[in-house]
């Protein structure tokens, strides 16, 4: 008889012997569109709203020199998906040859743990924040909205604009940047993204007057735009503002508008709502509701053409989750991406 020890792997183990696929921003660019992320978010809302996901709250870890982690874990039920993204922030690293701004998201096999896929976050955040944007001017902007203001134009900008051309046949957009010619860069760049004429604006004023829609995506920890400049049945989807302390829109606009939310605790927290709260400026008791909640039709959304509507994009992780889930999908069917066995049986 053999006195070799016995090799066979258990079912358990054996069933885990697997690749972990690596998806760079060009895979993820490859593998999916503004128009299917857009299905894919509108699709998460609802699970959200019907209470099929799991999504604890956002986790900030602050840094002494200014930067900060950011942990967002959730599942969803269906189709079945769970992994978290890593994102950090670091205000200083243009100065250092690096992005403010880096992430991965990693996706888990729910049934298992296994790690699936790493993701480059960085791609996976644009998209679906520009996603969810659309999504949300789908459901409360006039339908007949077909000029946009975009204040602020750094790379969130072109997944913004691509969501609006894909909701509404845009005519014109405004755009304003801080930095001396960003503006005018952004315009020649996007131009193919609108498929409409961009055309720079001297100022945030001059940039949404007359605008149906408007986008605000800064780092601002001030009001930018202000109650007088928006016209009557504008909307405005609110971006920038993922933090507390910062802010984009003046107190009093919000005041006026009808307020639809991503999700409730990070707006009040962490969105533009956060410090008109604090100050005592904004009541949560004001907010309309979810856009879950509109969209499963739980509560209305715009009721009439003069009304002014805000939507509060925090940017929520079962969004990022259910859009890596959605790539991974794409690049099995497609072969895409390296792979490395991250699971070392003889380890």
């Amino acid at each position: 008889m053999s006195t070799r020890p016995h090799t066979t792997r258990p079912p358990a183990i054996r069933s885990q012997l697997r690749a972990t696929r690596l998806l760079s921003q060009a895979d993820v660019d490859a593998l999916i569109d503004m128009r299917a992320a857009m299905r894919v978010i509108e699709h998460a809302f609802r699970a959200q709203g019907q209470g099929q996901i799991s999504m604890p709250p956002k986790v900030y870890l602050t840094l002494p020199d200014g930067g900060d982690f950011r942990a967002m874990p959730a599942a969803m039920s269906h189709p079945p998906a769970s992994g978290i993204k890593w994102v950090n922030v670091h205000p200083n690293n243009r100065a250092k040859g690096l992005p403010t701004v880096m992430a991965l998201a990693i996706l888990n096999d729910p049934s298992t743990g296994f790690p699936l896929a790493v993701i480059d976050g960085v791609s996976i955040t644009r998209l679906r924040t520009g996603a969810a944007a659309g999504v949300a001017a789908r459901a409360l902007a006039r339908r007949d909205s077909r000029t946009a203001a975009l204040v602020g134009c750094g790379a969130q900008a072109f997944t913004q604009l691509e969501a609006l051309a894909h909701a509404f046949r845009l005519r014109r957009v405004a755009v304003w940047g801080a930095a001396s010619g960003e503006a005018a860069r952004f315009a020649r760049a996007a131009g193919r993204v609108a498929r409409c004429p961009i055309v720079p604006a001297p100022d945030i004023k001059t940039c949404v007057a007359d605008a149906d829609l408007i986008v605000t995506i800064t780092p601002s920890r001030a009001p930018l735009v202000m109650r007088p400049w928006v016209k009557p049945g504008a909307h405005v989807n609110a971006v920038g503002a993922d933090a507390p302390g910062k802010q984009e829109l003046d107190p009093a606009l919000l005041r006026d508008a009808t307020i639809v939310v991503d999700e409730r605790e990070q707006a009040i927290h962490g969105g533009e709502l956060n410090v008109p709260i604090s100050r005592g400026l904004f009541s949560p008791d004001a907010i309309h509701g979810t856009l879950a909640d509109v969209l499963l039709r739980r509560v209305r959304g715009r009721t009439r053409d003069d009304e002014i509507t805000v939507f509060d994009s925090t940017g929520i992780a079962v969004h990022d989750v259910a859009l890596a889930a959605a790539v991974f999908r794409a690049a099995i069917r497609r072969r895409r991406g390296r792979t490395f066995q991250f699971f070392n049986p003889r380890a």
